[in-house]
């Protein structure tokens, strides 16, 4: 699993109808402070997730995928599975 941070939204004018009810997001992988560890990529959201959200992000095709769709099968490979309130070290 990757912390990131939701940074923008990705319009796609035709995709998969196993999408149906996710959101495509571009999110930035953080470390527990904050600070971008990486490159963006792109998930699928069915949280509702929003711009600014610390989220957690599967990135792995069968989890992705029975994660955001609720069924095996469609080609995902990154998928939010979580809105993150607070992030407590200690």
């Amino acid at each position: 699993m990757i912390l990131a941070r939701v940074v923008g939204n990705v319009v796609a004018t035709q995709k998969d109808s196993r999408y149906e009810g996710g959101r495509l997001l571009l999110v930035q992988p953080i470390d527990l402070d904050g600070s971008s560890l990486g490159a963006e990529m792109i998930a699928l959201d069915s949280l509702d997730a929003g711009e600014g959200d610390t989220v957690v992000v599967v990135r792995e095709g069968w989890s992705a995928s029975t994660a955001s769709t609720g069924r095996p099968g469609a080609a995902i490979d990154s998928a939010i599975v979580g809105i993150v309130d607070t992030i407590e070290q200690r």
